[in-house]
């Protein structure tokens, strides 16, 4: 019996040309999550893959949820830094989600709250400008200079979260840092959790993302 060559060629163009429109799909229905943090989030002084952020790919893979993780947190970094890198993160990436955990260095450098504002506020309207929801990640830190100065802090985080209509984690070492034992939960800094604490932070952003990578909430 003659072999139809060219059937078996239609036939290996029509799995070719499926097989990258099930690749499309599949790219396209995947959501990008980027998180812009600092030393909180980029696993200072753990082994690798045992910070929140590790844990969250974990996380998204267990409950099956389609989204990939950029992590884009730099040790030391302040909301200044993170507005310059933004904008090229945006394009690059394009993501569905952004994470601002950003701010805990302006305030242990003392720098103006009104710049740290204008900084987040500057991230939170650019992300959105891109099409991406927005958490903001609440923080808080010791009275280095006042009592003042940490509420005012504070309570940066969830006014400007209230006035751009954005997700707000209202304390990210919420479990952590308000425990009895903190100081066992911490770093020989005392500034860094230990891995152990991971998991607490993890579940403080997870009641967060999880309903709007699901769509629940804006």
């Amino acid at each position: 019996m003659p072999i139809d060559f060219t059937r078996g060629v239609r036939l290996a163009l029509a799995s070719l040309v499926f097989s990258l429109l099930a690749s499309v799909g599949n790219a396209a229905s995947t959501s990008t999550i980027l998180v812009m943090g600092d030393s909180l989030s980029a696993e200072y002084g753990l082994a690798r893959s045992t910070g929140w952020v590790a844990l969250l790919e974990k996380r998204l893979q267990a409950e099956k949820i389609s989204a990939q993780v950029v992590n884009a947190s730099i040790s030391g970094e302040t909301t200044a830094g993170g507005v310059s890198r933004l904008p090229t993160l945006l394009a690059l990436h394009q993501p569905s989600l952004v994470v601002i955990e950003l701010g805990s260095n302006d305030a242990l450098r003392g720098f103006a709250l009104s710049a740290t504002h204008s900084n987040l506020t500057t991230m939170v309207k650019a992300s959105k400008t891109a099409g991406a929801k927005v958490v903001l990640v609440g923080m808080q830190v010791p009275p280095n200079f006042g009592k003042r100065y940490t509420d005012d802090f504070a309570s940066l985080f969830p006014k400007l979260a209230k006035s751009e209509s954005i997700a707000l984690v209202p304390f990210f070492l919420k479990g952590v840092a308000d425990r009895p034992d903190a100081r066992d939960w911490f770093q020989a800094d005392g500034m860094h959790p230990k891995a152990q604490a991971h998991p607490i932070i993890l579940d403080n952003m997870w009641s967060v993302l999880k309903p709007l990578l699901l769509g629940r909430q804006r």
